[in-house]
């Protein structure tokens, strides 16, 4: 008589335990599927546009201010409708989400290196260090963000590294602030005291054994940070400090058509507007339940 053996449970893994907890808020999901359609929208552009916007060769000047729906000499459709300069809206639109989802991004990862770096040395130095690394902290947070980004720009220009840079100067005290927090708390514990004893480096105790641990609140904040520089860039932008004209971002695409709203024209700003508020939107609903996941203290 022949036995079955049962199958072998199934291991439980911390990435398993997290993608599950993720998936139980539909709604951070959604803006997940959401926030990917629209990094791989910008991402591959030049092939699913009808034409590049910024190539002279492809526009005609009398397609401008074209309304949605309306047939190009080209021999396709401006769904979204033309700009001032007979470019197709959503054509632009893809092409400035390239832009801001770069500045957002970059600038959110070279502040989180920097500021994490400085909340680490903060929490395991302690002393003069600390407070020294704390008052800065304090001073940087303690003026609008958007405040310090103009005064910046208006000094170096404008140009996509220079508002790459602003935005790093004005982001990195938050992260932190947030990982000098964690840090305290890991600091007082037991393989920190056993990396002590064992006389390792102290590069090595901080960015191999003591940032890993630290990790989910600067995930969160990282998440947070990205939709926060989006925005501000956009701003940045819309009051013509930003990137330049011939590196078009979303808040400079809005600008753009400010000044046709009252003559009617409201798609060059309005579609526009509509996908930086969507891409902010997805991002902080994903960041929010993040929150949620990785501390479930909070959860609500």
């Amino acid at each position: 008589m022949s036995t079955t053996t049962a199958p072998p449970p199934r291991v439980e893994t911390p990435l398993r335990r997290f993608a599950a907890e993720f998936a139980e808020s539909r709604i951070a999901v959604g803006g997940l599927v959401v926030f990917v359609l629209i990094a791989l929208g910008a991402l591959f552009a030049p092939w699913i546009t009808p034409q590049n916007p910024y190539d002279l060769m492809q526009i005609d000047i009398m397609d401008g201010r074209q309304p949605p729906g309306t047939s190009g000499g080209a021999g396709f459709t401006f769904w979204l409708g033309t700009d001032d300069q007979g470019r197709d809206m959503f054509s632009a639109i893809l092409y400035g989400l390239r832009i801001s989802l770069l500045v957002g991004a970059g600038s959110a990862l070279i502040a989180a290196m920097v500021g994490a770096s400085l909340g680490l040395i903060a929490a395991y130095a302690g002393g003069r260090t600390d407070s020294a690394i704390m008052r800065l902290v304090d001073l940087q947070l303690s003026f609008p963000a958007i405040l310090v980004a103009l005064m910046i720009l208006a000094f170096l220009g404008k140009g996509i590294l220079n508002v790459v840079l602003a935005l790093v100067i004005v982001e990195w005290a938050y992260y932190a602030r947030t990982v000098r927090g964690s840090a305290l708390v890991e600091r007082r514990r037991e393989y920190i005291e056993a990396a002590h004893c064992l006389a390792l480096p102290t590069h090595r105790i901080l960015f191999r054994h003591l940032l890993p641990n630290c990790l989910p609140p600067l995930i969160v904040v990282a998440t947070m940070q990205v939709a926060r520089a989006i925005a501000l860039e956009a701003t940045l932008s819309f009051l013509g400090l930003g990137v330049p004209i011939t590196e078009p971002s979303l808040g400079l695409l809005i600008a753009n058509g400010y000044q046709y709203m009252l003559s009617g024209h409201y798609w060059i700003s309005f579609y526009p507007g509509i996908a930086l508020l969507i891409t902010i939107v997805s991002i902080n609903l994903v960041g929010d339940h993040l929150r949620d996941v990785l501390n479930p203290r909070l959860k609500r």
